[in-house]
């Protein structure tokens, strides 16, 4: 009897972390090393993102820029899937926590850019929606630094100002705009 292929499951057994990178949340580094299993191209924004970078501060969602041609999406959507994906409600639950609300994502409602913020078991996963003014994963890709936290799995993380740009667009809903004014 033919089994299908199952994607590889989160992970939550500790990994050897290397030198410099022990500020990472091992709840981060077991869906970064998640995402790897499972052949997924993307790029690393967010709280990680600037953890990778060196903030040891920084807190929060492993946030993705998928790779945006088909067949990677659907590994994502297979996946997801797998891990048994929820949409997060941040504040929404009566303890002051975080709900979550059932999902089937394909990779049809992947493409269509929008913010995805995920909830797998205990793992928190955003993907970052498409905006008109804010690099997308190809944009991104010249200008990234690849990383390698844990033994073979590297990272491509976002340079500052994107993730900046990121973090912005997350605070005020709003793409950043610089205006250069002359007086005189």
């Amino acid at each position: 009897m033919l089994l299908k292929r199952r994607p590889p499951r989160i992970d939550d057994r500790p990994a050897a972390i290397k030198q410099g990178f022990e500020h990472l949340e091992p709840s981060a580094l077991s869906v970064l090393r998640w995402l790897h299993a499972n052949h997924i191209e993307f790029v690393l924004v967010g709280p990680v993102a600037e953890a990778l970078r060196g903030r040891t501060g920084a807190r929060g969602p492993v946030s993705i820029v998928p790779a945006p041609y088909r067949r990677n999406l659907e590994r994502l959507a297979r996946a997801l899937d797998s891990a048994h994906a929820t949409i997060r409600l941040d504040g929404g639950a009566i303890d002051g926590g975080t709900d979550t609300t059932p999902t089937k994502l394909t990779a049809e409602k992947l493409a269509r850019g929008q913010l995805w913020t995920l909830r797998c078991g205990t793992h928190d996963l955003d993907i970052e929606a498409h905006l008109e003014g804010v690099p997308g994963y190809q944009e991104l890709l010249y200008e990234t630094t690849r990383f390698e936290p844990v033994a073979e799995v590297s990272v491509e993380v976002a340079c500052p100002e994107d993730i900046e740009k990121y973090a912005h667009v997350r605070r005020t809903g709003e793409v950043p705009e610089i205006v250069i004014t002359r007086t005189g």
